[in-house]
């Protein structure tokens, strides 16, 4: 019987990648495509016309300093990537098919969603002059309205909010951040918030605790309302009220909430061949845990490295989620590795709060630790590390 010719290999055609969102996490994806050894084509939809770039330097660096715009930059050289500077505005996933406001059709045999978020806002239809920061151009119109401004409010007492205080203030700017809670109270709970706001109040930033949402007044925008009847005026108001998922183009998709894009630890989508990786997205809840969205930078380049490993069928090189934060307010570096909010009394205390240089952490009851460097150059692998081996709290 004569021998049987051996099999002819399969061989399979690179697949088409396709990246919406010219951000963190879609440039991240890209990049990682390629060092996972991907040779097929990627395209990347992307409309912004400064292209990819960072966002945390744009409160702590752009609004201090004209240089920072030069710094910014995600650069994709060497990466052979083809770039379409037009928004997507529509998706068909069962054609596979994303479509751009310039009539292009883009195939794709993958599609990551990365389309990130844009800033909420406050003001009425047609209500002129409302400031946000979310975008390169914010943060240039916003350093050159700071040049000019006599007195600042801010709407928003979160990690932005308390950095274009920050900003108010370095520049001499009588500034008032407004919100329901104490500033950071939502994040860093009572201990580290009580800290943060008497800090800040001694570097020249008042604070005032609404009972309720603040309305912008003015056409164009020249203070806010409070709840009680109290009405504050400014040379300028800046929301920094959260963000909102860019999620209007996969209208119809089925892939999208009011949340933005639900995904898994690996980046999954509920439609075949989607993935989706950071501001856009949360991670989906299950029976022990609720849905989650953490838009921050470290879980966005975290996200895009996952989504990419598993676009080729790849277990991911880490974790999905990174709980690394940093933020400066009133001249004062916050770094955190863990999970938030922090709740209650920290577990352990190296130095002194009240002095602006302590090592804290927390323990919650899952047996996870969160680590903070307030006020401290502690490297975040340190704090990672400090993170990994505090113990749960003692029974």
């Amino acid at each position: 019987m004569p021998g049987r010719r051996p099999a002819s290999p399969v061989v399979t055609a690179p697949r088409t990648v396709l990246i919406v969102g010219e951000s963190l996490a879609g440039t991240a994806a890209a990049r990682h495509l390629r060092t996972l050894g991907h040779t097929g084509p990627v395209v990347l939809i992307g409309a912004e016309d400064h292209g990819a770039y960072s966002r945390p330097p744009l409160s702590k660096a752009v609004l201090k300093d004209p240089a920072a715009d030069q710094t910014l930059g995600l650069a994709l050289d060497g990466l052979d990537v083809d770039v379409i500077r037009s928004a997507a505005v529509t998706a068909e996933t069962r054609r596979r098919t994303v479509t751009t406001a310039d009539g292009r059709q883009v195939g794709y045999d993958a599609l990551i969603v990365a389309t990130g978020a844009e800033a909420r806002r406050l003001a009425a239809p047609r209500q002129r002059g409302e400031r946000v920061l979310r975008t390169l151009d914010d943060a240039r119109l916003l350093r050159v309205r700071l040049a000019e401004a006599g007195s600042a409010i801010v709407i928003g007492a979160g990690f932005l909010g308390m950095e274009v205080a920050s900003a108010c203030a370095a520049r001499g700017i009588p500034v008032t951040v407004v919100d329901t809670d104490r500033p950071l109270e939502r994040i860093l709970g009572d201990h580290l918030s009580a800290a943060i706001t008497a800090r800040a109040a001694a570097y020249g930033i008042r604070f005032v605790q609404a009972t309720g949402f603040a309305t912008l007044t003015g056409d164009p925008v020249s203070g806010v309302a409070l709840p009680d009847g109290t009405e504050l005026t400014a040379d300028l108001v800046v929301t920094c009220a959260g963000e909102v998922p860019c999620i209007d183009w996969l209208a119809g998709t089925g892939l999208a909430d009011r949340l933005g894009v639900g995904i898994d630890h690996a980046c999954a989508t509920t439609v075949p061949g989607v993935f989706a990786a950071g501001d856009v997205t949360y991670l989906r809840g299950d029976g022990t845990r609720p849905d989650r969205r953490a838009p921050f930078w470290s879980n966005a380049l975290a996200q895009g490295r996952t989504a990419a490993a598993s676009v080729l069928g790849l277990p991911p090189s880490g974790p999905s989620q990174d709980d690394y934060f940093w933020t400066e307010v009133a001249g004062l570096t916050v770094k955190i590795v863990g999970r938030l909010p922090l709740i209650g009394e920290p577990t352990t205390v190296q130095g002194s709060v009240a002095d602006g240089r302590a090592l804290l952490t927390w323990s919650h009851a899952d047996g996870t630790s969160t680590a903070v460097a307030y006020g401290l150059r502690k490297p975040v692998t340190a704090l990672r590390a400090l993170a990994a081996t505090s113990g749960p709290p003692s029974q």
